[in-house]
């Protein structure tokens, strides 16, 4: 019997699940109609599984916990274990269309930053998704420097510890020279004494979060 081109349709509804950690900035003095700029976190392989306590260990999360009226919203999912946020990139979105949608959220100040496996998720994301984020920062991670034109309109600055011995500082450079070469709104700080964790010095920079919201879509 001959062979035959066939096409089917089919609307597949598919379900998403994954847990979070939301901060609200709390203040007093709120005008009514304030919208918060938003920063969603991607935490490292360290946290990963469904105790969402372990995502307060490190970065963002953890300094939420103890400042309540930190001027962003910040979402901090929860990576199930033994998973890369590559495979939860559509839960991710819907998360962020969720807090646009529900709280007093402004959807052209929506920024990303992560570290170390979150650092990698902090450079994928915004290819994924190059209209919802208006700012990245990702943090001792990296990606494939072929990706730079897709990354090429994204305000992009970039953390590594020169001596990082779990991350090599070429992931970073890596890409960040192929933004360079086109142009690209790209740059990168290199802790010349730092390893691994690059993410206490940058998450305690406030020249971060200014240049966070120096930006918007």
């Amino acid at each position: 019997m001959t062979q035959t081109g066939h096409r089917i349709v089919k609307e597949i509804t598919k379900t998403l699940t994954l847990d979070y950690l939301l901060h609200i900035p709390d203040t007093e003095d709120q005008p009514a109609d304030q919208k918060w700029p938003v920063i969603l976190f991607l935490h490292g392989s360290g946290e990963r599984g469904s105790d969402l306590n372990k995502v307060k260990a490190n970065g963002l999360p953890n300094i939420v916990d103890q400042d309540k009226s930190f001027p962003f919203i910040v979402i901090s999912p929860q990576c199930p274990e033994d998973e890369f946020w590559a495979m939860e990139k559509e839960a991710l979105h819907a998360i962020v269309e969720h807090v646009l949608e529900n709280y007093p959220a402004d959807p052209k100040r929506v920024y990303l930053t992560g570290l170390s496996m979150g650092g990698y998720g902090a450079w994928h994301l915004p290819i994924d998704y190059p209209h919802v984020f208006a700012a990245t920062a990702p943090v001792c991670g990296g990606i494939d420097p072929s990706r730079a034109e897709a990354l090429r309109d994204v305000p992009i600055w970039a953390f590594h510890g020169a001596k990082d011995d779990v991350v090599p500082l070429s992931e970073s450079q890596g890409i960040v020279d192929a933004l360079e070469a086109i142009e690209a709104n790209v740059k990168l700080t290199v802790y010349p004494e730092g390893n691994h964790n690059a993410w206490d010095e940058t998450y305690s920079n406030p020249d971060l979060y200014k240049w966070f919201l120096s930006h918007s879509l």
